[in-house]
């Protein structure tokens, strides 16, 4: 997947300029596609230059001039065409996995430390997800189809932490058994 494609399905019926998409992005696609404010700004320039996108200028009393972009016809076809691909596993790249493959060089508590702060930190994501998934879809059966693909994103996200927080505290208890 690319940023575009992240652009693409963030925009589709809800046309809003470059900041407001990055605030979307953090509370929505950035959960599982990061990307910054100049990457987004490049993308946007890119996607318009392309057909993808069209924007219309805001004039702002007190303050600079926003675009405000929206996905055209071609973008949703475009955005269509990339789904009907197959797609690929992501590749998962992790730090903490890289340390305790390798854990045997350090001292044990040195990785226990490093378990138990990525045990808090899946714990913290997961309250988040936990409290998206009341606010906004507190009776998933009776939601619109567009909205249910969204709860879908959010449950994997939620399994995502689960298991995260499963191995985490399988990891500890077995480093902290062992001499």
């Amino acid at each position: 997947m690319a940023l575009s494609h992240a652009i693409l399905a963030t925009l589709l019926g809800r046309p809003c300029s470059g900041y407001d998409l990055r605030k979307q992005f953090e509370g929505s696609v950035g959960f599982f596609w990061q990307a910054s404010f100049q990457q987004i700004y490049r993308e946007l320039s890119k996607l318009e230059e392309q057909g993808l996108l069209s924007s219309e200028t805001v004039h702002q009393q007190n303050r600079p001039d926003k675009k405000i972009f929206q996905v055209t016809e071609a973008g949703a076809e475009y955005l269509k065409f990339w789904m009907a691909e197959p797609g690929n596993m992501a590749p998962l790249r992790d730090d903490l996995l890289v340390k305790v493959f390798a854990g045997f060089l350090v001292p044990k508590q040195i990785l226990l430390a490093e378990l138990k702060q990525h045990q808090t930190q899946h714990q913290d994501r997961l309250a988040v997800y936990r409290q998206i998934e009341v606010k906004f879809f507190p009776d998933p059966e009776s939601l619109p189809m567009a909205e249910k693909f969204r709860y879908l994103t959010l449950q994997n996200g939620i399994h995502h932490e689960l298991a995260w927080l499963a191995w985490c505290e399988e990891a500890i208890a077995l480093l902290s058994f062992s001499e």
